[in-house]
């Protein structure tokens, strides 16, 4: 039976936010991102500031502070968040725009406490990064010029008043770095409703900004304002979709107006309504003919649908908002089994795998996020068949163009709370603030189609129950001060948050925390998702992801450092050792580099240089990747989800991510692509039996010959076998069973490989995969002649084909023009030309490509 909670997640629905309230004569509004400087509150002197942007941003522009990404100058600038920051800009009001009956100052993201003063008097102040606020102004605003400024308090001498004011001490928040900042073991994060990470993590340095994170507008509107609509899907069939628009409406006066709703262009209803005077809200039912379905990348289209509203007088247009909805049902299923309980997504009534990764700020400095690195990072994900991403709990509630384009591109987002790895304050003032927080962002981001689930919280019960922090309360305070913090978790957790969502967002899941296995109850195997560190965090073997295997894993992962020419844009060559001052600075794990360094030798030899030792470090965490990723696959359905720590970085640095800070693709981001392919073959040896599993994303059979060989380094095919099969829809199966020893026929295992290749009736490769019998340390591997020919495609596109005279094993391509490598660290058989592109947002002069272009393959490190 699906819990009582998921009955109500029968159906959702899409809304891609296009802008709202488009100007129109009736409504005008401006940007105020001109004109701005900043100082020190105790400085004499204004600098230039740029708006949207941070304190940090302004002062390296200004050459003030150096960039704290570099070498250890991060160290430099922790005096920067002890400081009150002071913005200051002037403007401009015309004579249309102060004529209209309501004129609103709308700030989108101010970070975190600011006093704003418009024409010197005090009109709002704010404590909360994460809400927008809207305010209106017109009695302090004057025709012509006005002033406006804005005071950002320290959130560091803030979160100290806080915490002296709380009457009891919160658990140590291990990825506060607050002796880095210089606080000792007085950590603050907690108490600001402020990104978690800007004050360090294990992944992460700490950079404590303030400052305009997002725009400033002043808009104006005369008579009545369309200020939220939500478009709630009733019932969903072949025939027809039932949906409801929810249509809130301000209005100066008392007056009677139609509204129209049109459905790609055309007409679809048009209704009259009274207005009063204030909040208006208004329900339209609209309906679909023969809706086209909204789903995931790779298993179909991502149609959607324009709908706008038109708010008018006969022909008087008032207000305007126009969004883009798509139309699928979605389930969090959790049926009782004979071994506990599913967790898994049923989306247009199909259990679906979700594949994907965690996801965390893409900076440190939030405004040097631009569009095209948020169309980039989404490409990024669709390129490696990714179908779901996790907005991690330390970070931000995204732009809302990040859930554009994930609509847009059928990526389904797990949406964390911000709230992760603490114990937080349960004081009135900010249980009230979190309220706040949860309506605005639920409210923002509910329309889209990628929210699939709202999450409580990033490991916050699990650190509670297993970290050791109920003893260390105890034996530091008392029993007593243990049930006020865990009231505390309960009273946001297991009631205001869970109540936001029924009430704002009821058609989408609420789970209380990650990892669980019910609401309060901790994780295991057998129930809800699951985080796995003992491999990394306890040293296990990383063939133990073979025996730890969860309903759903949401976390797992394994680091590696950034390549090369990465490392060399933050470092010096005197820095170029794992264990100099700058690398440790740039690992914020403090077991990172031993760790790598101490799996290495199972897997490796030890490579010859530094430069050697961070591609074999890439390799390493790819391995990693492919034993984990294949062993959640293989066990569909009992696993249905496999989500990785972690696709991104926000800073240079020595991470789990699969993509490093300046965008380059670690091997581990290609072998994921690979992984994540709709079907795919996987090796799995049990005893003295191989099982050659396939499995399938494909919600239809497909009929296949799986070929199978068995080849020496040289490439001559020493055995093989095939089969007609039909590879089974949506299912993980076993296809072949070999035995070991008959099939090698004692043939030297160092030296030899299998290769399986599953080719449809019309001659098409779908899938080819590779197993060796013993790990990269201990193949014979000998120095191959790689050969390439180079071919410009198009102004933007070459093709690199390659072979070699033996085994080449993860070869590299390299080249110092900016681009993209379709494949890479692939190993390149012998007697097989291997075709990748290179393709670059600049046109490519082919001679120069190939005059910076490089290879390495493993035997080069040796």
């Amino acid at each position: 039976m699906i819990s009582k909670i998921l009955k109500y997640l029968t159906v959702t629905f899409l809304v891609i936010f296009a802008g709202s309230c488009k100007n129109t004569p009736n409504y005008l509004s401006k940007k105020l991102d001109s004109n701005w400087t900043f100082k020190a509150i105790k400085d004499s002197v204004w600098l230039k500031a740029i708006v949207p942007g941070s304190v940090h941003t302004d002062l390296i522009a200004n050459q003030i502070i150096k960039d704290p990404f570099y070498r250890l100058n991060e160290k430099n600038v922790q005096w920067v968040d002890k400081q009150d920051w002071e913005y200051q800009t002037s403007f401009t009001v015309e004579k249309t725009l102060f004529e209209k009956d309501v004129i609103e100052l709308d700030f989108k993201g101010l970070d975190t406490y600011a006093s704003i003063f418009l024409n010197n008097q005090l009109i709002l102040e704010t404590n909360n990064m994460f809400v927008g606020y809207k305010i209106d102004c017109k009695k302090h605003l004057k025709q012509g010029e006005n002033s406006l400024k804005i005071i950002f308090k320290s959130p560091i001498q803030k979160g100290l008043e806080k915490r002296n004011q709380l009457g009891y001490q919160l658990p140590n928040a291990v990825n506060d770095q607050s002796e880095n900042g210089g606080l000792g073991k007085k950590q603050v994060a907690v108490f600001s409703r402020k990104a978690g990470y800007h004050f360090g993590w294990d992944w992460g340095p700490r950079l404590v900004s303030s400052g305009i994170w997002k725009e400033i507008k002043l808009n104006a509107w005369n008579k009545a304002n369309i200020t939220d609509i939500y478009i709630q899907q009733n019932q969903l069939s072949k025939k027809e979709a039932s949906l409801n628009a929810q249509i809130e409406i301000m209005a100066t006066n008392p007056f009677s107006s139609q509204i129209t709703i049109l459905v790609d262009n055309e007409n679809t209803i048009t209704q009259n309504v009274d207005l009063k005077k204030g909040s208006n809200k208004i329900k339209i039912p609209i309906r679909i003919k023969k809706p086209k379905l909204w789903w995931t990348n790779g298993l179909g289209s991502q149609k959607l649908y324009t709908i706008t509203t038109k708010l008018h007088q006969q022909e008087k247009t008032l207000a305007v908002d126009s969004k883009k909805i798509g139309l699928k049902t979605l389930e969090v299923v959790q049926d009782k089994d004979s071994i506990g309980e599913s967790f898994y997504f049923k989306l247009n009534g199909h259990p679906v795998f979700m594949k994907g990764a965690n996801y965390i700020p893409q900076d440190v400095f939030l405004n040097r996020v631009t569009r095209n690195d948020y169309q980039k990072i989404i490409k990024n994900m669709v390129d490696a068949n990714f179908n779901m991403i996790r907005v991690w709990g330390g970070g931000i509630y995204e732009k809302d163009l990040f859930y554009d384009l994930c609509d847009e591109n059928g990526i389904l987002v797990w949406q964390d709370f911000m709230f992760a790895c603490a114990m937080y304050p349960g004081d009135t003032s900010f249980l009230k603030n979190v309220k706040k927080e949860a309506e605005y962002n639920v409210k923002r981001l509910r329309n889209h189609t990628s929210i699939a689930l709202w999450c409580g919280n990033n490991e916050n019960l699990t650190a509670w129950k297993n970290w050791g922090w109920i003893n260390e309360v105890k034996n530091t305070q008392d029993d007593k001060i243990v049930d006020t913090i865990w009231k505390g978790y309960q009273d946001v957790f297991h009631t205001i948050l869970p109540k936001v969502v029924q009430e704002l967002d009821n058609d989408t899941f609420y789970w209380a925390s990650s990892p669980t296995s019910a609401r309060g109850k901790d994780a295991t195997l057998t129930s809800g998702d699951y985080h796995y560190w003992k491999v990394w965090g306890q040293q296990a073997p990383l063939t133990t992801f073979n025996t730890y295997i969860p309903r759903f894993m949401s976390e797992y992962g394994f680091q590696s450092f950034p390549e090369f020419k990465a490392v060399k844009q933050y470092t010096t060559q005197e820095d170029w050792s794992i264990y100099s001052d700058v690398m440790k600075s740039h690992q914020r794990s403090p077991i990172g580099n031993k760790n790598i360094e101490m799996y290495m030798k199972s897997w490796y030899k030890t490579p010859k240089d530094f430069e050697s030792f961070l591609y074999v470090s890439q390799l390493l965490q790819a391995k990693a990747m492919k034993i984990a990723i294949e062993a959640h696959r293989r066990n569909m359905p009992y696993c249905m989800g496999s989500l990785y720590w972690q696709i991104n970085d926000c800073w240079p640095v020595a991470s789990w991510s699969s993509i490093d800070y300046y965008g380059n693709w670690k091997a581990s981001h290609y072998k994921v692509k690979e992984l994540y392919a709709p079907v795919k073959t996987l090796f799995f040896k049990t005893d003295n039996t191989i099982n050659i599993h396939i499995v399938s994303d494909y919600l239809t059979d497909t009929k296949a010959k799986l070929h199978l060989k068995l080849i020496n380094f040289k490439g001559e095919i020493l055995n093989q076998t095939e089969a007609e099969i039909t590879v089974k829809a949506n299912s993980s199966k076993i296809y072949l069973n070999l035995k070991d020893e008959e099939f090698t026929k004692k043939h030297n295992l160092k030296e030899v490989l299998l290769v399986s290749e599953l080719m449809l009736p019309d001659q098409t490769i779908l899938d080819e995969s590779m197993y060796y019998f013993k790990e990269p340390n201990k193949l014979n591997l000998t120095k191959p002649t790689l050969s390439y020919t180079v071919k410009l495609v198009s102004k933007k596109e070459v093709l690199l084909q390659t072979s070699t005279n033996t085994l080449a094993k993860n070869v590299r391509f390299s080249t110092s023009l900016q681009g993209h490598f379709s494949n890479n660290y692939f190993d390149v058989l012998p007697n097989k030309t291997h075709s990748i592109s290179f393709t670059s947002a600049k046109e490519i002069n082919v001679e120069e490509f190939k005059q910076t272009l490089t290879t390495t393959s493993l035997i080069n490190t040796y």
